[in-house]
């Protein structure tokens, strides 16, 4: 008898007790229903793998998990959430819950993805292959509990609704916020490191990071608050959306020693603004951020793009130099209009974008700083992927 057999034999028991099965885990060598491996049932299993009736994979499965598990945590909304044994399979509901999987080289765990998901991540190795789940206006639950994983991270702020979907299907979920600051971007990477066990490179990506946020900060702090440039950072999602102080643009532009000039407008990531304002404000430097995939710059700004192909970029630009509330701004005239690919003015990939802006506002101090060698480290170090394409545009390097 396989491990197939024993499996049987304790899905047959939990079934019995009916605990386990009413909330769907079923924890290899966990044979009175508890899910939680007792020292005696290492024993057990140990006599099983003895008889030769359990591998020494098998085995090695139920020691690990008598060993690390249960793991308790508290989610973004404050929920206590318990697992029972490693999760080998993940399935992120939301943008925001993606590039911290990727970051800790998980993305063969994933699942399934939304079909809006795939195409902004289509250069992810594997990515294209998953099942999907719906789109962004609406998730395919059914799909959801077809594929079953091991875990399911959602960004929802209403809970009820996933809790209503998966928890009869006996699914697990945590809470991960949408990330509205770097502190709440990196509490949830780590919340998911100690959740896929992968603490270890967390802590080596932040120690990666802040080497090079040093590196910003160290020439950032000799320039005087008088001497800082002021920043205009706008979505392409609309003409005049500028980006608050709860936008990872923004934290990009302080980081990169920029002032900017939305900073105190509203409370939402970008908030609506009118010509005059813009043109009263006068910004020195103006960076868009191409949040939206398929509409421009959007479509020009990615993993796809040729380096030597940037005739539509020109004629954005020069189309953004032209419209009435822009062109009379001393940025405009300074040429110091900038485009980059949304996923860098965002949390989680922002602190590039403000290596990006910090040469762009002062080339002079940063003449040392290549971001594109950066953006090249980061997407084969720790995504796992290749480094081609356009991602910012003038060239920063």
């Amino acid at each position: 008898m396989r491990w197939k057999s024993f499996a049987l034999i304790i899905a047959c028991t939990m079934l019995m007790i009916g605990s386990a099965f009413a909330q769907g885990i079923v924890v290899p060598g966990d044979s009175d229903g508890d899910k939680i491996v007792s020292a005696e049932e290492v024993a057990a299993a140990e006599k099983l793998a003895q008889e030769g009736k359990l591998s020494a994979d098998e085995l090695q499965e139920i020691k690990h998990i008598h060993e690390k598990y249960p793991i308790t945590i508290t989610d973004s909304a404050n929920r206590t959430v318990t697992i029972y044994k490693p999760v080998k399979s993940i399935l992120p509901m939301s943008a925001t819950n993606c590039e911290p999987i990727f970051i800790l080289g998980a993305a063969d765990k994933i699942g399934g993805m939304r079909t809006d998901l795939q195409e902004t991540h289509a250069w992810i190795p594997g990515i294209t292959d998953k099942p999907t789940i719906g789109g962004w206006k609406e998730i395919d639950y059914e799909k959801v509990i077809e594929i079953c994983p091991d875990l399911v991270i959602t960004g929802a702020s209403d809970v009820s609704v996933v809790e209503n979907k998966l928890s009869p299907a006996g699914i697990l979920f945590v809470v991960s916020s949408r990330s509205r600051s770097q502190d709440s971007f990196d509490k949830d990477l780590r919340l998911l490191s100690k959740i896929l066990e992968k603490e270890d490179r967390a802590e080596e990506f932040f120690s990666w990071r802040q080497y090079y946020l040093d590196q910003l900060k160290e020439k950032i702090n000799k320039i005087e608050p008088k001497d800082k440039i002021k920043v205009y950072c706008e979505s392409n999602i609309q003409a005049r959306c500028a980006a608050t102080n709860a936008s990872g643009a923004h934290w990009a532009i302080i980081a990169a020693g920029g002032e900017n000039i939305a900073g105190n407008i509203g409370k939402s990531t970008y908030a609506d603004v009118e010509s005059e304002w813009i043109l009263k404000e006068n910004p020195e430097a103006i960076v868009i951020a191409a949040t939206m995939l398929n509409d421009p710059p959007g479509s020009y700004l990615d993993f796809t793009q040729e380096e030597n192909d940037t005739r539509n970029l020109d004629q954005y630009l020069e189309m953004t130099c032209n419209r009435t509330e822009l062109r009379d701004t001393n940025a405009v005239k300074m040429h110091r209009v900038y485009l980059l690919h949304g996923t860098y003015a965002d949390f989680g990939r922002c602190f590039v974008g403000a290596c990006y802006m910090a040469k762009w506002f002062y080339p002079e101090i940063f003449q040392d700083l290549n971001p594109d060698e950066i953006n090249k480290e980061y997407c084969e170090k720790w995504l796992g992927v290749p480094y081609k394409g356009i991602w910012a545009y003038p060239r920063a390097s």
